[in-house]
């Protein structure tokens, strides 16, 4: 949706990730004593990123398509690595959902007391190595963002959270750092065998064309060293545990925007660099998708703590992201970025609920243990029933024309897999309902949940703004889909020429 111009003499896209660069070294200088200030420096300059990242999604033009705003600057030539930034119609929609979910999980941190300097910087840290990932063009760089986003979760979740803290933390970066040491051996194998030693990914795409068998071999190591991160099934147990254990705005990053991180990566890197290696393996990994899906919802619908029934909810969902890649058509990658972008406002605002709302009030996360919050707190309430009814993939919200698109975009090539991933949405169904019965109306099992705190303005805002979207979206739902269709189609010629070149 092109809407204005705005100056290509602004390094529009190395501004996005400095703006929430540029608060932790604030934060850094600012006395410890001074705790309102490091809350506006952070919430301040997240918006500010938000703001930024909304700028560049209205000023790109889809009828020009492909890259713009792009930044070129040498930084190690002589190894072929580069400082190249470029926005698709893939990454904006991915740099607004970082920016909201950034936004709205800074307003959930207003309550942070334990050590807050450090808690800031930390998480504006992971922020920034998300907005650098969704804009780098350079597969060194792309991989320095990735781990600078990944690294910080684990004192986020070791220090402020709860629950296994430690153990969830530990189990969370093991896993993530085994997916990024399969990651690199795709990264150096496509250095090395493009011949042309170079990360620059628009130049690999365009010039160079591996071999069949070099692709067959190589894809599966990068493919599914970012789609541990997406929780790809069997590599999922990590998510769950690490969704509980975090804070309230971690948990919101985690679920909204880094498990996004993996199945971006697994586009933009492995589907549009090796398309022969993708056709050979993406029936595979269609076929494993089907345990995210269903499995997940299955073991929602068994959980009894409300994180932990959100937590499975996001390896389900997450599970249709990965299966609507593996479907390699144009509707079912636009639908997987929609969900992608779908399912990170929706988790954002369940975590906020869960997390900041109810446990922090209540420190019961145990369905059996709560009810009647509705009479308690409505707002959550309706906050809650809202995020689930996207979930649910209802008519008017954001997730129901994200599943309508994967599972016509599944159903064209794998019809046997789309039919058995739809058995979780009853399921889902079920899981939701039930937890929106008992939290929120049953009967008060705790007279003392009667006089729990009123929530914040910072915790109504936030709960606004990610609602609005959710709903926004599932009205007019072409904001998106016609700025992604745009950035797949690349990607999807890449693959039709490889089922071409090899023929029927």
């Amino acid at each position: 949706m092109h809407l204005f111009d705005i100056s290509p003499d602004v390094p529009w896209l190395s501004l996005t990730w400095l703006s929430t660069l540029i608060p932790c070294l604030l934060i850094m200088v600012v006395p410890s004593t001074q705790r309102e200030l490091i809350r506006w420096i952070g919430a301040g300059f997240s918006i500010l990123s938000l703001i930024l990242s909304l700028i560049l999604f209205f000023a790109y033009d889809p009828l020009q398509g492909g890259f713009q705003f792009v930044e070129r600057l040498p930084w190690m030539p002589q190894l072929g690595i580069n400082y190249i930034l470029g926005a698709d119609g893939i990454t904006l929609p991915m740099l607004v959902l970082n920016g909201f979910i950034i936004s709205t999980g800074a307003l959930m941190s207003w309550n942070i007391e334990n050590r807050l300097k450090e808690y800031w910087v930390l998480l504006l840290l992971l922020t920034t190595g998300v907005y650098g990932v969704f804009v780098s063009l350079d597969l060194f760089l792309f991989f320095v963002f990735y781990e600078l986003a990944v690294l910080p979760m684990y004192l986020l979740i070791g220090v402020w959270g709860s629950t296994r803290k430690e153990y969830g933390a530990m189990k969370l970066t093991m896993f993530l750092m085994a997916g990024s040491a399969l990651s690199i051996i795709g990264l150096l194998a496509i250095y090395f065998g493009s011949g042309l030693r170079t990360f620059d990914m628009p130049l690999l795409a365009e010039n160079v064309v591996f071999s069949r068998q070099f692709q067959i071999i190589f894809f599966p190591p990068l493919f599914i060293g970012f789609a541990v991160l997406a929780g790809m099934f069997p590599f999922h147990t990590w998510s769950p545990t690490g969704h509980v254990a975090a804070p309230t705005a971690v948990s919101m990053l985690h679920a909204g925007v880094l498990m996004k991180l993996g199945a971006y990566g697994c586009l933009r890197a492995a589907m549009w660099l090796m398309p022969d290696g993708a056709q050979q393996w993406l029936p595979i990994i269609a076929v494993m998708t089907i345990f995210n899906v269903v499995y997940g919802a299955t073991i929602a619908m068994a959980q009894r703590d409300f994180k932990f029934i959100i937590g499975y909810s996001s390896v389900s969902h997450m599970g249709l992201v990965v299966m609507a890649l593996a479907a390699g058509n144009q509707i079912g990658l636009t639908g997987a970025v929609l969900q992608m972008f779908a399912h990170g406002i929706m988790t954002g605002l369940f975590f906020a609920v869960v997390g900041r709302m109810i446990y922090e009030r209540t420190h019961t996360r145990q369905l059996p243990e709560l009810g009647g919050m509705a009479r308690v707190m409505p707002f959550a309430a309706y906050m809650f029933i809202l995020g689930g009814l996207s979930s649910m993939g209802m008519p008017g919200f954001a997730g129901f024309w994200a599943e309508f698109s994967i599972f016509i975009g599944v159903w064209e090539r794998y019809p046997l897999i789309a039919i058995i991933a739809a058995i979780s949405i009853p399921i889902t169904g079920a899981y939701i309902l039930r937890a929106v019965y008992q939290v929120f109306f049953d009967e008060v099992k705790d007279p003392e949940f009667l006089k729990l705190p009123k929530l914040t303005w910072q915790e109504y805002t936030g709960g606004i703004v990610l609602a609005i979207i959710l709903i926004g979206v599932g009205i007019y739902p072409a904001i998106l889909t016609e700025m992604i269709d745009v950035g797949v189609t690349p990607i999807v010629q890449q693959l039709h020429s490889a089922v071409v070149a090899v023929g029927p």
